[in-house]
C-alpha cells in the first residue's frame, strides 16, 4: 500500500493490462475467401443467420434486438434465414413472404413465439396463411408473395449464402463478409456481442 501511495504521490500512472485479444478459431472464424457485402462505403454489414424452428435462435432474438437498438447508423444488421438442408426452405419462405408485404419487422418475433411458445408448426403454407390472418395479414396478398418468383429467388440466395459462409449451425453472426461467430464459440450471449462489437470496431478502423 505504501508503494502505491508513493507512486500516486509522484504522479505515476498505473497502466491496466490490455483486454484479452480475440482469438481466431476460438472467438471467431476468418472467412476465406471473404464474401461481398451490400452496404455503402463506411458502413459495416452484420448478418444474422437463423432458423425459425431453432430454439437457440429464439433465445438469441431478444438480446439481438436489444443490441441492434444501440448500434449507430453505420452498422447495418440484416437477417438471413439459413438453409442447411431442404427442410429449412419452407421457413425461409415464411420470412421472405412477410418481408415482401412489409410485415417481417412487425411479425418476426411473433413467428418465433408461435413456434416456441404455442407449439405451432407453420411449415405448411395453408397453416402459415391461417396463422397470419389472425395477425391482421391479408391472406391473398401473403399467398401471392409466398408463391412469387421474387421470394423464390430470395430463398435460393439464402441457400447460397448459407453455403458461401460455410455455416454448420445457427444462430451465427457474420461481420462484413470477413468473420463469423456464435454463442457456441464465445460461450454466452454477452460474450458473443462483445466479440461482434470488437470485430465491428476492427473493420471501422480499417475503413
Amino acid at each position: 500500500m505504501k508503494f502505491l501511495a508513493i507512486l500516486f504521490a509522484l504522479g505515476v500512472t498505473l497502466i491496466a493490462p490490455p483486454a484479452t485479444a480475440l482469438e481466431e478459431g476460438k472467438d471467431y472464424t476468418l472467412l476465406s475467401p471473404a464474401q461481398p457485402t451490400s452496404v455503402k462505403r463506411g458502413q459495416v454489414e452484420v448478418l444474422e443467420f437463423f432458423w425459425y424452428r431453432c430454439p437457440h435462435c429464439y433465445s438469441l432474438e431478444p438480446d439481438l434486438d436489444a443490441w441492434a437498438k444501440k448500434q449507430p447508423k453505420h452498422v447495418v444488421l440484416k437477417r438471413i434465414p439459413a438453409i442447411l438442408n431442404d427442410n429449412w426452405s419452407a421457413m425461409a419462405r415464411v420470412y421472405y413472404a412477410l418481408e415482401a408485404i412489409g410485415m417481417s419487422h412487425k411479425l418476426h418475433a411473433d413467428v418465433f413465439n408461435a413456434i416456441h411458445q404455442q407449439g405451432m408448426d407453420l411449415t405448411a403454407p395453408e397453416t402459415f396463411f391461417d396463422w397470419a390472418v389472425t395477425k391482421g395479414v391479408d391472406r391473398k396478398k401473403l399467398a401471392t408473395a409466398y408463391n412469387s418468383f421474387a421470394v423464390e429467388t430470395q430463398v435460393k440466395r439464402a441457400q447460397q449464402l448459407t453455403r458461401d459462409y460455410k455455416l454448420t449451425g445457427v444462430p451465427a453472426i457474420a461481420i462484413n463478409g470477413k468473420f463469423t461467430t456464435s454463442a457456441y464459440m464465445t460461450g454466452s450471449h454477452p460474450e458473443l456481442f462483445k466479440t461482434v462489437d470488437a470485430l465491428i470496431a476492427e473493420q471501422l478502423k480499417r475503413k
